[in-house]
This record gives C-alpha cells, structure tokens and sequence, in this order.
C-alpha cells in the first residue's frame, strides 16, 4: 500500500531499536525520512546503517531526553536541517521498575521524566511546525496503564498519562487539522523484552508461560506488526482517526485468557 509518505520528516524518539527501528524502518520503506532521536549516537549510526542497507533513509540527533533542553534542541536540528517537521512519533521509554514499596519520590519522578515529560516536551516544540504540515502524533504506550504489572508504578503512571494526553491533544488540536493517536504495546519481543526475561530464574519457561497466555496464535507480537499501525496511523489513509488508543497485542489485553 502507498501511504503516500514519501520525503515527510518524521521525528522518531527511541528509533535506534526495538519498535522503534521497526517503525524507522517501514517509514523509510515508504520513502519518508525518519528521524531517530536517541541518546547513543554509535546507536543511532548503527540504526541508520541498517535502514540505508535496505534501501532506505534516514537521519538521526542525539539527545538525552530526560533533559527539557535536549528536546528543544532535538527540535530545532530538525527543523534547520530540514526546514519542516510532517509527523512525531513518541516511543522512548524504558519499564524500569519504580515500584511503590521499592521506590521514592527522586526515583518516580526520574522515571516520569524518562516515559512521560518527553512525550509533553517533543510534542510542544514541534508543534509549530506540525501546524504549517498538519502533521499527525502517534504515542506508544504499555498495557500496564491499564493491566497493571506490580512493582512498576512510574512506568504505569506513565503509560495511563500517554493515553490521557492522547486523548487530550486530538480535542486541543482538532482546529489545526492535527491528528493524535496511540498504539498500545502488550507482550513483544524487543532487546528490553529479551533483557528482562534473561534475568529471572528460568527465562526460556518463562517466555512459554507468557506467550501461552497470549489468545491470538499465542505468539508474542513483532516490531514490525506495531511499526505497520504506528505507520498506518501516521498517514493519510487513516485520515478521519484521531483520539484513538489501539491496541495491538494479539489480544492480550482485553480478551479471556483462557481462550
């Protein structure tokens, strides 16, 4: 399918891997010109590497977006190099364990900045330029907004304000012809997923049992399956889809397990 994406820059926060990469990817497939946003720039060169072996495009900034300044700067490249932003994708995050008992206020609101204020900032600096494109915003989030998952309370936290500022910025830009959607993440299999499973007791078990519980072909979900709705939102073909928060996780979240 043409998606009609040709040479639109898209902003892609966190698009050196995982989901990330994926949507770089299938971006550049369509001839658009993602942007990683990613603190490594070895990282984001190895991400662009992959992407021009495929044939495709791709350009990248480093910044650290925990810190407000690095996102406005982040923005500002951008738009220097090349004078115009058509799409953002929200993406970086890390779950990374923030719990109520295990944490504190220095370590909840570290981990709110890591998921969540970025989300705010990248979308604040580049609107201007999303206004003049009429650029669309895809936010990704977790089903722990809604499932939660224990001993993760930031990172729920987080996820549960990505959907409400999702739905939030689709009523406040509905004048500009501003589209705002999410796609929500349950069980897929990135370096974070395979980096976390390897760290309990009996990883390749573990796995079974989760994938075990997922009812569609109970199989985990590929990067490349978020990345063609991500990619799908961003476009023009879903051009009367604003407000939305798909998830796309093989039913996991919302279907009786024991299917």
């Amino acid at each position: 399918m043409n998606l009609h994406l040709e040479n639109k820059i898209i902003i892609v926060t966190g698009g050196a891997k995982g989901i990330g990469l994926g949507i770089c990817k299938l971006l550049a497939s369509e001839g658009a010109i993602p942007v990683i946003v990613g603190r490594s720039e070895k990282d984001n060169q190895i991400a662009i590497d992959e992407i021009e072996a495929e044939g495709g495009k791709a350009k990248s900034v480093v910044a650290e977006l925990i810190k407000p300044q690095d996102c406005e700067n982040a923005v500002k490249q951008v738009v220097s190099q090349f004078g115009r932003i058509d799409g953002l994708i929200n993406n970086a995050g890390v779950n990374d364990g923030v719990g109520l008992e295990n944490g504190n206020y220095d370590s909840f609101m570290e981990s709110l900045h890591k998921n969540l204020v970025h989300y705010y900032l990248m979308a604040q600096y580049a609107l201007p330029e999303l206004k003049k494109s009429k650029g669309s915003i895809v936010n990704i989030g977790s089903k722990t907004a809604e499932t939660g998952q224990g001993n993760t309370s930031a990172y729920a936290a987080s996820n549960g304000g990505r959907n409400a500022l999702t739905r939030e910025w689709a009523v406040e830009l509905l004048s500009y012809g501003i589209r705002v959607n999410a796609v929500i993440v349950a069980e897929c299999y990135t370096p974070l997923y395979e980096t976390w499973i390897g760290t309990l007791e009996n990883p390749e078990q573990k796995l079974k049992e989760i994938t075990a519980k997922i009812p569609l072909e109970n199989r985990m979900t590929t990067t490349e399956e978020i990345a063609n709705m991500v990619v799908f939102l961003l476009s023009e073909k879903s051009s009367h889809t604003t407000g939305q928060l798909i998830y796309v996780d093989g039913g996991y979240t919302h279907l009786d397990r024991s299917l």
